[in-house]
């Protein structure tokens, strides 16, 4: 499992750094923040949880039943929005109410 940060889209607030328990992510100096080594990723999502513009991809491996797909995650409100795209192009959205995800 591994993140990978679009740069393009990335706007340096650094709340990925802030949300990251590993320490693994950094603002350069462009401004924009990057993972160190991919290898060490932990695979929480805790930092495409936080991202407010989607700039953060999350690789949904073999070894965890993505086969290769990628995840992101949009803010709506109250809810997140789980967009995942798999190797064929195919596209899932799963919706999470965040006031209500940890209730179990």
């Amino acid at each position: 499992m591994s993140v990978a940060i679009d740069k393009a889209k990335c706007i340096g607030c650094g709340r990925c750094t802030e949300a990251c328990p590993g320490n693994l992510l950094w603002i350069g100096e462009d401004k924009k923040a990057y993972i160190k080594d991919v290898r060490d990723c932990w695979g929480c999502t805790s930092c495409i949880k936080e991202c407010p513009v989607s700039a953060i991809d999350f690789f949904l491996g073999a070894d965890i039943g993505g086969r290769g797909s990628v995840m992101t995650v949009e803010k709506d409100g109250q809810f997140n929005n789980w967009n995942i795209v798999k190797p064929d192009g195919e596209r899932k959205t799963i919706i999470v109410d965040r006031k209500s995800s940890n209730k179990y």
